[in-house]
């Protein structure tokens, strides 16, 4: 499957496309975007021109966006009801982007390839490191996280977990990247435990990428 990877770093997007993989099954060819991301901000604001630029130059069939929550709304199922919008759920506010700029693209005439590129949107709450220490560290997930907006007292902050992870809290490039590999293939075989700590965030990646393999899957 050809698919374009965004996220908030080139570490992020190299352990994505691990967990993408697993998910799916199989390896992905890679679609390299025109632009790169880096912070949210700069994601939200280039995905309308990556998606036209896979749209009308590329054979992707698909875009995979990973960004962190931040502090910002937690996705949860309330917000998969149709229609449903939560304006501070960056989940919710990818998807719109992605409908938006779609529906104004004409149908690729691609044969037997997708009338548009699909979508799949994943956010890591509270970042990206919280899904690498997933399975050896109980005391992070979603449901903690939530938690502790609830009481106003996070259980742990992003710099906490970027210690656990790297060993600092300014790691490197080549070293972030060494980590992150370490973490994300004990994932490889079997992602199960990440879309249950993690339901919201890496639950809607992995349905998102599922959906893509079943006949007819919608071009969202």
């Amino acid at each position: 499957m050809k698919l374009a990877l965004l996220s908030e770093s080139p570490a992020d997007e190299v352990a994505v496309k691990v967990l993408v993989e697993a998910v799916l099954g199989a390896p992905i060819q890679q679609v390299h975007p025109a632009l790169r991301a880096r912070g949210w901000p700069n994601v939200a604001q280039v995905l309308p021109a990556v998606i036209r630029h896979l749209h009308f130059n590329t054979a992707a069939e698909g875009l995979v966006v990973v960004v962190d929550s931040d502090d910002s709304t937690v996705h949860t199922e309330a917000h998969e009801a149709p229609d449903y919008f939560h304006p501070q759920c960056r989940l919710c506010q990818l998807r719109a982007v992605f409908r938006q700029t779609v529906k104004k693209l004409s149908p690729r005439k691609t044969p037997g390839g997708s009338p548009r590129v699909l979508r799949c949107v994943g956010v890591a709450v509270p970042a990206v490191e919280a899904w690498y220490l997933c399975g050896r560290d109980d005391t992070v997930s979603e449901a903690a996280w939530l938690a502790g907006q609830e009481q106003g007292q996070p259980p742990y902050t992003r710099r906490e977990l970027k210690a656990r992870v790297y060993g600092t809290e300014r790691p490197s490039l080549p070293h972030e990247i060494e980590r992150a590999l370490q973490e994300v293939h004990r994932h490889r075989r079997d992602t199960r435990r990440l879309e249950a700590d993690f339901p919201g965030g890496f639950g809607a990646l992995a349905r998102d990428l599922r959906a893509w393999r079943q006949p007819g899957a919608p071009a969202h």
